[in-house]
């Protein structure tokens, strides 16, 4: 596969290499993220009150597995789950448990990576379980407006500062905040790639996009303040001030002319979904 590669003009800001795909490659990618994106669907199917996250997660890692796929995250630095699930104030990374049981008027972030044949696909969805309150919809929808903000600013021509600056110029706008301790990667045949794409930015500043880049684009956005902190599990990060925060993310290819997303779902559930289980 590594005939399939090419290297970036630019590095990163930690001076890695950026791998450029070509057209065999995308097309792994598309399988890998077909996967992905089933398995946030069938997610939206089963979440339900009362379920516990434990439960969600041993679900979702059977759907991968009848794909045939294998969830990246088990094993990946200790980690023993086939997926993060992460609610209301747990910003992302949270650990499945059966201590951790779903509540109607709550939000639950699913983030999936399954590996089909080496590719891997990576994308993560808000569901809201029930019907959610006002303000809990405006901040799923402004998470999913700031990660298609960033989409849409991903083209040749660009630079990663202007994918950064399009997400958070959504989250000041809603008068929410960004998190700026995690963000976006490189990925495709490598879990955790160059280059980093920041929830923020300055326009034109960072990386040149050129064709063949593959990145995740995962913005992070509170009702409250922006810090947060990462509990003793070494995983689970939630608000300091328990403030909810939403999240959605997709993987992409750049192509000569935008960009395409791997990700999506084919039944055109990508956005805030209620769940229906």
């Amino acid at each position: 596969m590594e005939q399939q590669i090419r290297y970036a003009r630019d590095a990163d800001s930690n001076g890695r290499p950026i791998r450029l795909y070509g057209p065999e490659a995308f097309e792994g990618l598309r399988r890998a993220g077909r996967v992905a994106a089933l398995t946030l669907d069938y997610a939206r199917s089963v979440i339900r009150p009362g379920m516990t996250t434990a439960q969600l997660d041993k679900l979702c890692e059977g759907f991968m597995r009848d794909h045939g796929a294998v969830p990246a995250t088990l094993g990946y630095r200790g980690y023993r789950h086939a997926t993060c699930v992460s609610f209301n104030y747990v910003v992302t990374h949270g650990v499945p448990t059966n201590r951790v049981k779903l509540a109607p008027g709550d939000i639950v972030n699913v983030d999936v990576t399954p590996i089909l044949d080496g590719w891997y696909g990576d994308s993560s969805r808000t569901f809201y379980v029930g019907e959610p309150a006002l303000e809990t919809r405006r901040l799923v929808e402004a998470a999913y407006e700031a990660m298609s903000a960033g989409i849409r600013a991903s083209r040749p021509g660009n630079r990663m500062g202007d994918v950064g600056h399009a997400m958070e110029c959504v989250a000041r706008r809603e008068r929410y905040t960004m998190v700026r301790e995690f963000c976006g990667h490189g990925t495709g045949l490598v879990f955790h790639d160059a280059p980093e794409v920041l929830n923020f930015g300055m326009p034109g500043t960072g990386v040149r996009l050129e064709p063949g880049m593959v990145y995740t684009v995962e913005p992070m956005v509170n009702a409250g303040r922006s810090p947060i902190r990462v509990l003793a599990d070494g995983w689970t990060a939630q608000t300091w001030d328990k403030s909810w925060s939403a999240q959605f993310e997709h993987t992409i290819g750049l192509t000569e002319t935008g960009h395409e997303i791997f990700t999506a779902s084919p039944a055109g559930l990508d956005g805030p979904q209620i769940a229906t289980g």
